[in-house]
């Protein structure tokens, strides 16, 4: 994007004979294929013809916008301009919510997100989310899709999350978390002792009769995690996770994959395990914890105005690192 609400690429060689939406579609991935179409047919897809094609043989003449077609054939070395319209107005507000900023500056924020706050408003949550709260604190981001969030955590899942101030900047965040040159680091507590780590590499998709859920799939798309055991307890494992793709519920699906699903987690956590002889205050507060034990702890990136590789680092929440230290402390007792 080199205007502000214009996308523009060139069809490659490789896309030329390719419908023209899948094309689109494959050019600009943070834009659905329905979106792509419906802006075809509303004629904001320019074409411009280069005076030949990639192969050397001239290029038919270039056809107004209102003529395109999503069916039409792609041709390699073509110029297209998209005149992208301005976000409507989805009843988004702003509202006072407090924010915990790690990081911020003219381009990005850097936000630690508790547990139990929404991203974005939705069905059941019109508002007391975090873009709300974004609004409110950069009245700017109303300007720009889903405020300048370009990557989620779930609604129980707390830390690192970064938002871009600006289009060009959103742009290319969303660049590089195609590209995987994000780096998000998770920790998690785990039902059941893991003997180490290692790489699952499990395509995800939706479930196919629970359309809430997510599911390991031959269908999905790839998915890969690399998890290490950073501390084992009698009947939980502390792991880190690093992400290379970012699915929805991506480590809690893979970690329930692996039968070591996250502790609390209501969707994929399975039965709950409780050590041998464990006591009433680590049963209850196993018990009590309601959510998943899931927390994004580091986050680097490619600063997309400088370049410079940076990185942010949070604590762990207080409800999971006191449950950290109860299964710590049930730990040593048993051992002694």
């Amino acid at each position: 994007m080199n205007k502000k609400n214009e996308l523009t690429a060139r069809i490659p060689r490789e896309f030329a004979g390719m419908r023209l939406d899948k094309a689109l579609a494959r050019l600009f991935p943070e834009v659905t294929r329905s979106r792509l179409q419906k802006w075809i047919r509303e004629g904001r897809v320019e074409v411009s013809h280069s005076p030949t094609t990639a192969a050397g043989i001239p290029s038919p003449a270039s056809r107004p916008s209102s003529l395109l077609s999503p069916r039409a054939a792609a041709i390699a070395g073509d110029l297209i301009r998209i005149q992208v319209p301005p976000p409507t107005d989805a009843g988004w507000m702003a509202q006072d919510i407090p924010l915990a900023i790690v990081y911020e500056d003219p381009d990005i924020l850097v936000i630690d997100k508790p547990p139990g706050l929404v991203v974005h408003p939705g069905a059941g949550n019109p508002s007391g989310t975090l873009l709300n709260a974004l609004l409110n604190h950069v009245p700017g981001l109303a300007e720009l899709p889903r405020a300048g969030i370009v990557h989620r955590l779930d609604k129980d899942t707390s830390g690192l999350m970064v938002v871009a101030k600006k289009e060009t900047v959103r742009q290319k965040l969303i660049k590089q978390l195609q590209e995987r040159s994000v780096e998000r680091v998770y920790l998690a507590i785990v039902n059941g002792v893991m003997i180490s780590g290692g790489t699952i590499n499990a395509p995800i998709g939706r479930h196919r009769t629970q359309r809430v859920r997510m599911a390991v799939s031959s269908r999905g798309k790839p998915a890969v995690s690399h998890y290490r055991v950073l501390k084992k307890y009698r009947a939980h494992t502390l792991v880190q996770v690093k992400l290379e793709s970012g699915r929805t519920h991506q480590i809690r699906v893979h970690m329930a994959h692996l039968h070591y699903p996250v502790v609390g987690d209501p969707v994929y956590g399975g039965r709950l395990k409780i050590p041998a002889g464990a006591s009433g205050a680590l049963k209850d507060a196993l018990h009590r914890f309601r959510r998943q034990a899931l927390h994004a702890l580091k986050l680097s990136l490619l600063h997309p105005e400088t370049g410079k590789r940076t990185q942010w680092v949070t604590s762990v929440p207080r409800d999971m690192s006191e449950l950290m230290e109860m299964l710590t402390r049930d730990s040593r007792l048993r051992s002694n």
